[in-house]
């Protein structure tokens, strides 16, 4: 289910948002991204949501809702906060006890850099 909701993530990537950083968890997920010109936060979400409680429903055998319908969006002040952020996101198998080393947890953006060039992984900026 991680690596559905991680290529959902990947899909659009450059075209309604700009990926900057993400982990999926076992029951949450974190994603920091830039929505394109005309692509509204809740409309991105939608499509997430949708496409991937969909896909997941069928693999699983089952039908209902599957995320909370809420979710918490922050404004990204400068470069010092988006760099917490991204470090935040990031940490989040490591301060859940998931991983020793951020850059283990295999569905996060923190492993980018030993899995550039690896098919389905974006370029970072």
């Amino acid at each position: 289910m991680a690596r559905l909701v991680e290529n959902a993530l990947f899909f659009f990537d450059a075209a309604r948002y700009h990926l900057h950083a993400w982990v999926v968890m076992p029951n949450h997920v974190h994603v920091l991204f830039t929505p394109e010109v005309g692509y509204t936060l809740s409309v991105i979400l939608h499509s997430w949501k949708s496409f991937t409680a969909s896909q997941a429903n069928r693999l699983l055998g089952r039908y209902g809702r599957f995320w909370q319908e809420e979710y918490f969006d922050r404004y990204i002040r400068n470069q010092k906060h988006y760099l917490i952020v991204i470090d935040y996101i990031e940490s989040n198998p490591v301060t859940a006890g998931l991983s020793g080393r951020k850059e283990d947890w295999p569905f996060s953006s923190a492993g980018w850099g030993a899995r550039a060039g690896s098919a389905g992984i974006p370029a970072r900026s």
